[in-house]
């Protein structure tokens, strides 16, 4: 059961409300959010849901039966919108495209790339200053030093930032630089990272672990929202199998399933989830045409010289064309999902 509270709920009707939970056989907890309180109700009983919804301060009641309860569709109806400023939203009504290198590298590469996006009609520039390896050896990041540069020359032109956060520590520090936190597939599961990000209000992009199911990936956005952040975005990046033809298996599957099962918006990163150039474009059409409301590209003007990833990287040409293929395919995508 989940209880939405109205904004003007006093502190004694919360306790009110809470006891009467309490009295039908669940245990309820608190969630406020920059918008919404809520008290998530956990439990069994059959209990009459108009008993609890009459009661002053209470502005709606809902039986959700998935487990992860905030973050399921069983409630909230219209499907959530990010608005993240000068006119740039994530919805479900309009197809969203993020692109830019694996790892920041320096501030020309930048400089090109804001130019070459701006002139695309690209809005969000993805780009990595910590870099998580496989390596301890590899290149790992410019880290604040180059976000800094990151965030000034995308903010002069317009252009919003998403770059991936992988410690609590560094949250402050990236939190003046970033529109959108990254959480990348190695933290999925970081509790304590979720956590904080969820004390947060920015958005989160969350991708989804190598290995997690579907119902651990959405326990990880349920981990954000109960924290206080219902701004989440999941991401499919595909998931490690027995497959050695191609980095990873790009479950296409899971973005219907998560459209069905959650409110929020669900992107696919198909360069990490098949890292293999030649393969991007199909399988970022193949999100599209499943119900993607967005893409993460990888792209670099010279890939074969990247730091990091070149193998599943576009150039700037190959971008152009996957751009406008995506661009045409977005009318088609909108007529089948809304049908």
């Amino acid at each position: 059961m989940l209880i939405q509270l109205k904004q003007t709920c006093l502190p004694d009707q919360v306790a009110c409300i809470i006891d009467k939970v309490k009295e039908s056989g669940y245990k309820p907890a608190s969630v406020k959010t920059a918008s919404n309180h809520y008290l998530v109700c956990i439990g069994s009983a059959e209990v009459d849901i108009r008993t609890i919804g009459h009661l002053p301060g209470v502005k709606d009641v809902y039986v959700v039966e998935d487990s992860n309860k905030l973050v399921s569709r069983q409630w909230r109806v219209n499907p959530t919108q990010i608005d993240l400023g000068e006119g740039v939203t994530i919805s479900r009504t309009q197809f969203t495209i993020a692109a830019g290198p694996c790892s920041i590298e320096n501030e020309e590469q930048v400089i090109k790339t804001v130019s070459f996006l701006k002139k695309q009609n690209i809005s969000i520039m993805r780009g990595g200053i910590f870099k998580p390896r496989s390596s301890p050896y590899a290149f790992r990041g410019l880290g604040i030093d180059g976000l800094k540069f990151f965030s000034k020359h995308c903010r002069a032109n317009g252009i919003k930032v998403v770059s991936e956060v992988m410690q609590v520590s560094q949250i402050e520090l990236m939190y003046p630089y970033v529109d959108i936190f990254q959480v990348g597939t190695r933290n999925a599961q970081n509790f304590n990272l979720l956590d904080e990000l969820g004390k947060v209000d920015k958005p989160v992009l969350l991708k989804r672990g190598m290995s997690s199911t579907l119902t651990e990936f959405l326990a990880s956005a349920e981990y954000i929202f109960s924290s206080g952040n219902e701004k989440i975005i999941l991401c499919e990046r595909g998931i490690r199998a027995f497959e050695k033809e191609y980095r990873n298996t790009l479950d296409l599957n899971a973005i219907p399933y998560l459209k069905d099962k959650s409110h929020l918006p669900v992107f696919c990163d198909p360069s990490h989830g098949v890292g293999v150039r030649e393969y991007v474009e199909p399988m970022a059409l193949a999100a599209q045409m499943a119900g993607a409301d967005g893409v993460l590209l990888e792209i670099h003007e010279t890939p074969e010289k990247a730091a990091s990833d070149g193998q599943q990287t576009l150039n700037f040409q190959e971008a152009i064309q996957t751009f406008r293929r995506l661009r045409m395919g977005d009318a088609m995508r909108k007529n089948w999902w809304n049908d």
